[in-house]
């Protein structure tokens, strides 16, 4: 079977969906390089997984109205660049998919008050999403915890969602005089570990075999992006499912550190070919792609080429 053959097998095992592997393509390929292309650009990126011109021209629009990106016409042309909210959502998400290992935890918990404010119930609804997406576990059905909550992405999305005068945050620590077991046994009650560890179990089981791959002559750069984007794409579903609980409460041997490894070593080894790919097809109205921001290369804990060679991005 060869290599082409093999990414079509994986595509077809995968859940692909066209808007979220569209979400998939401008977070992790394109913000980094500006976040701006042609359409007719977009549609072949994403055509060698299935996604024809149809259901991108519709996924777009629906990214357009839910506020992710904006759209010009020029002449005959649509062009299109990530809102300042569609980046905010994708670097706060970034900090969570690329995170490495969590520093060791101090105790703390972060608490969401739900049930003080006149919440409407859609309003409700949405809010509770959000904090699930943000990793909070729910203790009761106004209280939210997380024992290290990235409180940056809570602040803007308090601020997307309307609710930043609505709702309490307070932070609480555990004392010494208790053991680990009652925070075991909080976390136990908040959060169900066992169907996220299936997840990163069949995340492994599909992209390990590739990894030796990165040992070889090398991959051509079309494919190393449809395996990067492939990879990317389901390590972003499972890890955006994960609360990032520090090491302390999670089991041991926590099958998401596995994962994570394996995401970094094959994000690394395709870097270089798929940009390639990236700026071979992609343009602005501008002209070229812009270099990638600085912390681009700061996913994973640090990847891709040296210091000296990342100058001349900026954030």
């Amino acid at each position: 079977m060869t290599f082409d053959e093999r990414l079509d097998e994986l595509r077809d095992a995968l859940t692909l969906r066209a808007k979220s592997l569209i979400v998939t393509v401008l977070g992790d390929s394109l913000e980094a390089h500006g976040g701006a292309l042609w359409l007719g650009n977009l549609i072949a990126l994403v055509a060698p997984f299935g996604i024809n011109e149809r259901l991108v021209r519709t996924s777009v629009l629906r990214l357009s109205r839910e506020g992710w990106l904006g759209a010009r016409q020029i002449g005959r042309r649509s062009h299109y660049a990530l809102t300042a909210a569609g980046r905010q959502r994708i670097r706060d998400s970034e900090r969570r998919i690329y995170a490495g290992p969590r520093p060791a935890w101090d105790g703390r918990w972060h608490l969401v008050l739900t049930g003080l404010g006149e919440i409407g119930e859609g309003p409700r609804a949405r809010l509770r999403r959000e904090l699930r997406w943000l990793g909070f576990g729910a203790l009761g059905p106004n209280i939210f915890a997380h024992p290290q909550a990235d409180l940056e992405a809570l602040r803007n999305m308090l601020e997307a969602v309307g609710l930043r005068d609505e709702v309490v945050v307070m932070q609480g620590r555990t004392q010494a005089l208790v053991g680990i077991k009652p925070s075991q046994a909080l976390l136990g009650r908040a959060f169900d570990l066992s169907e996220l560890a299936e997840a990163y179990g069949g995340f492994i089981r599909r992209f390990a075999p590739f990894r030796a791959e990165l040992a070889g002559a090398g991959i051509e750069p079309a494919a190393a992006f449809r395996l990067r984007i492939l990879m990317s794409h389901e390590f972003r579903r499972v890890r955006l499912r994960d609360p990032a609980l520090p090491a302390e409460l999670v089991p041991e041997g926590w099958i998401g550190g596995r994962a994570w490894a394996l995401a970094r070593d094959l994000y690394e080894g395709l870097l270089e070919a798929s940009d390639a790919h990236l700026r071979s097809l992609a343009t602005t109205d501008q002209g070229p792609l812009p270099a990638p921001r600085a912390s681009y290369y700061g996913r994973f804990g640090g990847v891709g080429p040296s210091r000296a060679a990342r100058a001349g991005g900026a954030d």
